[in-house]
């Protein structure tokens, strides 16, 4: 049987990995026929010469692979080589074994390719995507209940605002908060999450781009500024404007030699969310005036690093001049 685990929302994705595998665990007890392959650094014939070898415990064996759709290079690149093509020309074999083969992504693949198109027919395919607001906040609820905390509505409005889609950073916050509560009275108050729960910054500095790309100066200036009033370091938030027009020129590079959406998923290097976000706003800059814009940022880094500028100055002058 092969099982097909994918998506944007990886820390779900791979919560139901392992629920999988601790329900493997529980019937098959000695754990040796549980194995992983990464795609990436073994090859096809790795995983298939696992497949073949029969258990000495006449167990059912769990085969996780990761790293296959980064993997399908043309044969002859390299030890991952042919992954892809190896696999279709087996599928009918595979999907017919006894043992459980998990095709396990913590991205999103290309769906276009022939690969992902013949897992939909051939395997029990299971894909995560963000938690739309309503369905975050029922999650988040669900998440506080099985700490045994409650929340009060307002609260979770505001928690939901400041963590986003980020559910890895998301059930961090979780814990703090139901331990936070443990042994006081009443569900967690905004108070509460107001008191513990910093921001997500690279969200908000988003949101500085996106006034900028509006040229709406005045409201970015007043965004830069509460992160300055609240404590954050003006280098921190100067790394963190760097890091969104970088983002902005990988994937403007992208869309110029005229890559698809679902491309530019696989090539950048950036996880898929950042991409959702970052996309259209690149519609609002130029090349030349994104490169220039990055110079401009390497060179007040420098500038403050040396001592020839106040980093808060240095940072005013910069969202000026954009």
């Amino acid at each position: 049987m092969i099982y097909f685990i994918y998506g944007e929302d990886s820390y779900r994705a791979k919560k139901k990995l392992e629920e999988i595998i601790r329900g493997y665990k529980k019937v098959h007890k000695s754990g040796l026929n549980l194995i992983y392959i990464d795609a990436g650094k073994q090859n096809f014939k790795d995983f298939y010469s696992n497949l073949k070898i029969t258990s000495m415990f006449a167990e059912k064996k769990l085969i996780v692979i990761k790293n296959i759709f980064s993997a399908g290079a043309p044969s002859g690149s390299g030890p991952a080589s042919g992954w892809q093509e190896d696999f279709l020309e087996n599928i009918n074999n595979l999907k017919d074994v006894k043992d459980i083969i998990i095709i396990y992504e913590d991205n999103a693949p290309d769906q276009r390719t022939k690969f992902f198109k013949t897992l939909l027919k051939c395997a029990k395919c299971q894909e995560f995507r963000f938690l739309q607001p309503a369905m975050l906040k029922k999650w988040v609820a669900q998440e506080l209940e099985k700490n045994k905390t409650k929340i009060n509505p307002d609260a979770l409005d505001l928690l939901v605002e400041f963590v986003k889609n980020d559910l890895w950073k998301m059930a961090n916050e979780i814990n703090k908060l139901s331990n936070y509560k443990t042994g006081a009275a009443g569900p967690i108050k905004k108070e509460d999450v107001e008191l513990l729960v910093k921001p997500n910054t690279e969200n908000d500095i988003f949101k500085t781009i996106e006034a900028l790309a509006s040229k709406d100066k005045k409201r970015a200036l007043s965004l830069l500024h509460k992160h300055i009033d609240d404590g954050d370091n003006a280098l921190y938030l100067l790394s963190m404007i760097s890091y969104q027009f970088r983002n902005l020129l990988i994937i403007k590079e992208f869309q110029e030699d005229s890559k698809p959406y679902n491309i530019i998923i696989q090539k950048s290097g950036l996880h898929p969310f950042a991409v959702q976000k970052t996309y259209y706003l690149c519609n609002q800059f130029s090349m030349s005036e994104l490169k220039k814009i990055y110079r401009k940022i390497f060179q007040i880094d420098s500038d403050i690093k040396t001592g020839k500028i106040e980093p808060e100055t240095a940072l005013d002058l910069l969202l000026a001049e954009i």
